[in-house]
């Protein structure tokens, strides 16, 4: 199985071209690195040349995995635009997936995922096994966050978020951050046992209101 995969969460993304199958077995053929604030300029472009630099068009794509948030509201709705589109021209599943997830994939136990999220505030997702628990996924100021893991077990892509526990006594592992390789072995799995959706379905985990939303909230 083709399976494209797309990250543009951050402020920069990337996109993957990988053979998946049989089993779980998922080799990543190329990632491309994408610039941020180029996304809308780039995505497009980018998985054309991907795809005829390894001898493919679009109709040779079987399926699709996407990080679908938290993340940039632009970064966001670009990618997934852009997945939406040839999911939905091509008739291929859809995986979508959390940035948590994937920060979380592999990791035993119960964790707290961990994101920046600017502004001095934190995604949060807390995952047992790398399954979602009931805390599920949030948005935390800096205060909020500490007191929730404080004396827990943290895995962070982020510099920002490790000084921020560096007092608070947490058990933290500090990673790569996800690319869209992880996204495309994580979005693989998802495929095989049927969790994928529609490109009506398909839509972003932003956790935070955006700045109109909040702004129309407060009036």
């Amino acid at each position: 199985m083709l399976l494209l995969a797309a990250d543009t969460s951050g402020k920069h993304g990337s996109i993957a071209l990988a053979q998946c199958g049989p089993g779980n077995a998922c080799e990543v053929l190329e990632i491309v690195p994408l610039a941020g604030g180029t996304f809308s300029a780039q995505l497009i472009p980018q998985i054309a040349g991907l795809l005829e630099k390894h001898g493919f068009s679009k109709h040779d794509i079987d399926g699709f995995a996407v990080a679908s948030g938290p993340g940039s509201f632009t970064g966001l709705r670009v990618g997934l635009a852009a997945i939406k589109g040839l999911a939905e021209v091509l008739h291929k599943p859809i995986a979508a997936l959390s940035l948590l997830e994937a920060v979380a994939e592999g990791k035993s136990g119960k964790i707290f995922a961990a994101v920046d999220a600017g502004r001095g505030e934190v995604y949060v997702g807390e995952f047992d096994g790398g399954r979602r628990t009931s805390f599920g996924e949030q948005l935390l100021t800096r205060d909020e966050f500490l007191a929730t893991t404080h004396g827990k077990a943290v895995v962070t892509p982020d510099p920002w978020v490790v000084k921020a526990v560096a007092s608070a006594g947490c058990d933290l592992v500090l990673i790569e951050r996800p690319r869209s390789d992880a996204i495309a072995r994580i979005g693989w799995k998802r495929i095989q046992a049927g969790q994928t959706v529609s490109p009506e379905e398909l839509d972003a985990n932003y956790i935070r209101r955006s700045d109109a939303e909040m702004a129309k909230g407060s009036r």
